[in-house]
Protein backbone atom coordinates (compact mmCIF):
# COMPACT_ATOMS: atom_id res chain seq x y z
CA UNK A 1 0.00 0.00 0.00
CA UNK A 2 1.23 3.09 -0.90
CA UNK A 3 0.70 6.03 1.47
CA UNK A 4 0.81 9.41 -0.36
CA UNK A 5 2.02 12.53 1.66
CA UNK A 6 1.41 16.31 0.95
CA UNK A 7 4.47 17.16 -0.69
CA UNK A 8 6.03 20.10 1.00
CA UNK A 9 6.72 23.33 -1.07
CA UNK A 10 10.46 23.92 -2.32
CA UNK A 11 12.39 25.18 0.38
CA UNK A 12 9.41 25.67 3.28
CA UNK A 13 11.49 24.82 5.92
CA UNK A 14 13.83 27.46 4.96
CA UNK A 15 11.69 29.98 4.44
CA UNK A 16 10.30 28.93 7.78
CA UNK A 17 13.84 29.16 9.54
CA UNK A 18 14.32 32.76 8.04
CA UNK A 19 11.35 33.87 9.10
CA UNK A 20 12.07 32.60 12.47
CA UNK A 21 15.45 34.65 12.34
CA UNK A 22 14.36 37.48 10.78
CA UNK A 23 11.75 38.12 13.45
CA UNK A 24 14.52 37.60 15.76
CA UNK A 25 16.90 39.76 13.98
CA UNK A 26 14.36 42.51 14.12
CA UNK A 27 13.90 42.27 18.05
CA UNK A 28 17.51 41.97 19.17
CA UNK A 29 18.82 45.52 18.13
CA UNK A 30 16.16 47.32 20.52
CA UNK A 31 17.43 45.47 23.50
CA UNK A 32 21.16 46.15 23.65
CA UNK A 33 20.41 49.98 22.41
CA UNK A 34 18.08 49.88 25.61
CA UNK A 35 20.41 48.76 27.71
CA UNK A 36 22.78 51.21 26.92
CA UNK A 37 21.37 54.06 27.14
CA UNK A 38 20.26 52.77 31.02
CA UNK A 39 23.52 52.44 31.67
CA UNK A 40 24.74 55.58 30.36
CA UNK A 41 21.67 57.25 32.22
CA UNK A 42 23.33 55.60 35.24
CA UNK A 43 26.50 56.36 35.21
CA UNK A 44 25.65 59.95 34.88
CA UNK A 45 22.87 59.79 36.95
CA UNK A 46 24.99 61.62 40.26
CA UNK A 47 26.16 64.28 37.51
CA UNK A 48 23.31 65.14 36.25
CA UNK A 49 21.86 65.53 39.65
CA UNK A 50 24.74 67.54 41.03
CA UNK A 51 24.29 69.95 38.20
CA UNK A 52 20.98 70.70 37.99
CA UNK A 53 20.24 70.75 41.69
CA UNK A 54 23.37 73.34 42.17
CA UNK A 55 21.68 75.82 38.83
CA UNK A 56 18.57 75.11 40.60
CA UNK A 57 19.56 76.52 43.67
CA UNK A 58 21.39 79.49 42.07
CA UNK A 59 18.41 80.48 40.26
CA UNK A 60 16.12 80.64 43.12
CA UNK A 61 18.49 81.08 46.62
CA UNK A 62 15.73 81.88 48.75
CA UNK A 63 13.97 78.54 48.45
CA UNK A 64 17.64 76.56 48.54
CA UNK A 65 18.26 78.89 51.54
CA UNK A 66 15.13 77.64 52.97
CA UNK A 67 15.78 74.14 51.85
CA UNK A 68 18.87 73.85 53.66
CA UNK A 69 17.48 75.49 56.87
CA UNK A 70 14.87 72.38 57.41
CA UNK A 71 17.21 69.72 56.21
CA UNK A 72 20.68 70.93 57.90
CA UNK A 73 19.54 73.07 60.57
CA UNK A 74 21.94 76.24 60.95
CA UNK A 75 23.53 76.36 57.59
CA UNK A 76 21.38 78.70 55.61
CA UNK A 77 21.26 81.27 58.39
CA UNK A 78 24.98 80.46 58.50
CA UNK A 79 26.43 80.53 55.00
CA UNK A 80 23.58 82.78 53.99
CA UNK A 81 25.92 85.05 52.26
CA UNK A 82 27.86 82.83 50.44
CA UNK A 83 28.22 79.87 47.44
CA UNK A 84 28.37 77.24 49.46
CA UNK A 85 24.24 76.33 49.79
CA UNK A 86 23.80 75.89 46.15
CA UNK A 87 27.07 73.15 46.73
CA UNK A 88 25.57 71.52 49.83
CA UNK A 89 22.38 71.10 48.12
CA UNK A 90 23.35 69.65 45.17
CA UNK A 91 26.05 67.66 46.97
CA UNK A 92 22.93 66.08 49.27
CA UNK A 93 21.87 65.13 46.40
CA UNK A 94 24.32 63.55 44.45
CA UNK A 95 24.74 61.28 47.30
CA UNK A 96 21.19 60.52 47.06
CA UNK A 97 21.17 59.81 43.65
CA UNK A 98 24.62 57.82 43.47
CA UNK A 99 23.11 55.24 46.76
CA UNK A 100 20.39 54.59 44.17
CA UNK A 101 22.28 54.07 41.27
CA UNK A 102 24.43 51.24 43.60
CA UNK A 103 20.93 49.73 44.45
CA UNK A 104 19.39 49.56 41.64
CA UNK A 105 22.13 47.71 39.77
CA UNK A 106 22.64 45.55 43.05
CA UNK A 107 18.18 44.97 42.86
CA UNK A 108 19.19 43.80 39.34
CA UNK A 109 21.82 41.59 40.28
CA UNK A 110 23.70 43.50 37.38
CA UNK A 111 27.61 43.60 37.75
CA UNK A 112 28.52 46.93 39.81
CA UNK A 113 32.17 47.52 38.47
CA UNK A 114 34.86 48.50 40.48
CA UNK A 115 34.76 52.29 38.92
CA UNK A 116 31.33 52.66 40.33
CA UNK A 117 32.58 51.43 43.65
CA UNK A 118 35.22 53.47 43.71
CA UNK A 119 33.15 56.54 42.37
CA UNK A 120 30.35 56.18 45.20
CA UNK A 121 32.76 55.68 48.09
CA UNK A 122 34.65 59.02 47.02
CA UNK A 123 31.31 61.33 46.75
CA UNK A 124 29.48 59.60 49.79
CA UNK A 125 32.89 60.10 51.79
CA UNK A 126 34.00 63.46 50.59
CA UNK A 127 30.47 64.99 49.64
CA UNK A 128 29.39 63.47 53.22
CA UNK A 129 32.46 65.93 54.36
CA UNK A 130 31.39 68.43 52.27
CA UNK A 131 27.69 68.15 53.81
CA UNK A 132 29.05 67.81 57.11
CA UNK A 133 31.22 70.87 57.62
CA UNK A 134 30.23 73.09 55.41
CA UNK A 135 33.36 73.30 53.11
CA UNK A 136 32.93 72.60 49.12
CA UNK A 137 36.79 71.62 48.75
CA UNK A 138 35.75 68.13 49.80
CA UNK A 139 33.70 67.85 46.89
CA UNK A 140 35.84 69.60 44.81
CA UNK A 141 38.42 67.40 45.15
CA UNK A 142 36.22 64.67 44.60
CA UNK A 143 36.85 64.04 41.02
CA UNK A 144 41.06 64.55 41.13
CA UNK A 145 41.16 61.69 43.52
CA UNK A 146 38.92 59.53 41.39
CA UNK A 147 41.17 60.22 38.15
CA UNK A 148 44.50 59.94 40.11
CA UNK A 149 43.14 56.39 41.61
CA UNK A 150 42.46 55.29 37.99
CA UNK A 151 45.76 56.21 37.35
CA UNK A 152 47.38 54.68 39.66
CA UNK A 153 45.56 51.66 39.48
CA UNK A 154 46.47 51.98 35.37
CA UNK A 155 50.27 53.12 36.05
CA UNK A 156 50.68 50.62 39.01
CA UNK A 157 49.49 47.70 36.89
CA UNK A 158 51.61 47.97 34.10
CA UNK A 159 55.03 48.74 35.96
CA UNK A 160 54.91 47.21 39.34
CA UNK A 161 52.46 43.97 38.80
CA UNK A 162 53.74 44.06 34.66
CA UNK A 163 50.17 43.46 33.71
CA UNK A 164 48.38 45.80 30.96
CA UNK A 165 44.94 45.89 32.86
CA UNK A 166 43.45 47.55 29.63
CA UNK A 167 44.86 44.72 27.38
CA UNK A 168 42.95 42.03 29.84
CA UNK A 169 39.50 43.65 30.04
CA UNK A 170 39.33 44.09 26.25
CA UNK A 171 41.60 41.86 24.45
CA UNK A 172 38.75 39.03 23.93
CA UNK A 173 36.59 41.41 22.08
CA UNK A 174 39.66 43.84 20.29
CA UNK A 175 42.46 42.00 18.87
CA UNK A 176 45.19 44.64 18.95
CA UNK A 177 49.20 43.91 19.30
CA UNK A 178 50.74 44.09 22.77
CA UNK A 179 52.94 47.24 21.79
CA UNK A 180 49.20 49.11 20.55
CA UNK A 181 47.61 47.94 24.26
CA UNK A 182 50.97 49.23 25.97
CA UNK A 183 50.73 52.59 24.11
CA UNK A 184 47.24 52.59 24.94
CA UNK A 185 47.54 51.94 28.63
CA UNK A 186 49.96 55.06 28.99
CA UNK A 187 48.18 57.54 26.74
CA UNK A 188 44.88 56.86 29.38
CA UNK A 189 46.97 56.96 32.59
CA UNK A 190 48.86 60.46 31.46
CA UNK A 191 45.55 61.91 30.91
CA UNK A 192 44.00 60.64 33.63
CA UNK A 193 46.16 62.27 35.57
CA UNK A 194 45.99 65.59 33.31
CA UNK A 195 42.05 65.57 34.35
CA UNK A 196 42.80 65.42 38.08
CA UNK A 197 45.12 68.07 37.28
CA UNK A 198 42.74 70.54 35.19
CA UNK A 199 40.09 69.99 37.98
CA UNK A 200 41.94 71.18 40.47
CA UNK A 201 43.62 74.22 38.57
CA UNK A 202 39.48 75.10 37.80
CA UNK A 203 39.17 74.65 41.33
CA UNK A 204 41.65 76.94 42.95
CA UNK A 205 41.27 79.49 40.14
CA UNK A 206 37.90 80.18 39.47
CA UNK A 207 34.85 80.42 40.85
CA UNK A 208 32.58 77.33 41.70
CA UNK A 209 29.86 78.52 39.23
CA UNK A 210 32.51 77.94 36.57
CA UNK A 211 33.52 74.77 38.09
CA UNK A 212 30.26 72.93 38.42
CA UNK A 213 29.90 74.09 34.47
CA UNK A 214 33.46 72.71 33.85
CA UNK A 215 33.01 69.34 36.27
CA UNK A 216 29.84 68.61 33.97
CA UNK A 217 30.59 69.90 30.53
CA UNK A 218 34.02 70.06 30.12
CA UNK A 219 35.55 66.94 32.01
CA UNK A 220 33.20 64.84 30.39
CA UNK A 221 33.35 66.90 27.39
CA UNK A 222 37.24 65.97 27.27
CA UNK A 223 36.87 62.53 28.09
CA UNK A 224 34.53 61.65 25.26
CA UNK A 225 36.87 63.20 22.76
CA UNK A 226 39.85 61.37 24.42
CA UNK A 227 37.74 58.49 23.82
CA UNK A 228 37.06 58.73 19.98
CA UNK A 229 40.58 59.46 19.54
CA UNK A 230 41.78 56.54 20.57
CA UNK A 231 38.72 54.56 19.53
CA UNK A 232 40.50 55.81 15.84
CA UNK A 233 43.74 54.35 17.15
CA UNK A 234 42.79 51.12 17.82
CA UNK A 235 40.61 50.53 14.60
CA UNK A 236 43.73 51.41 12.53
CA UNK A 237 45.82 48.49 14.71
CA UNK A 238 43.26 45.80 14.86
CA UNK A 239 44.51 42.57 14.25
CA UNK A 240 42.39 40.98 11.22
CA UNK A 241 40.32 37.73 12.34
CA UNK A 242 42.19 34.25 12.00
CA UNK A 243 40.28 31.86 9.44
CA UNK A 244 41.75 28.88 10.71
Amino acid sequence: MVVKTRAQPPFEHLAGRAQLRSSSLVKMPTDPVRGLNLKILLDLLPVVVFFAVFRLAKAAPQVAHAWAGALLGSVAAADAASDIVPVILATACAIVATLIQVSWLLLRRATVTASVWLSAGLIVVFGGLTVWLHNEWFIKWKPTLLYWAFAAVLGGGHWIWKRNLLGALFSSELQLPQAAWDRLLIAWTGFFLVLGCLNLVVAYRFSTETWVNFKTFGLLGLTFAYSITTGIYMARHLKAPSNG
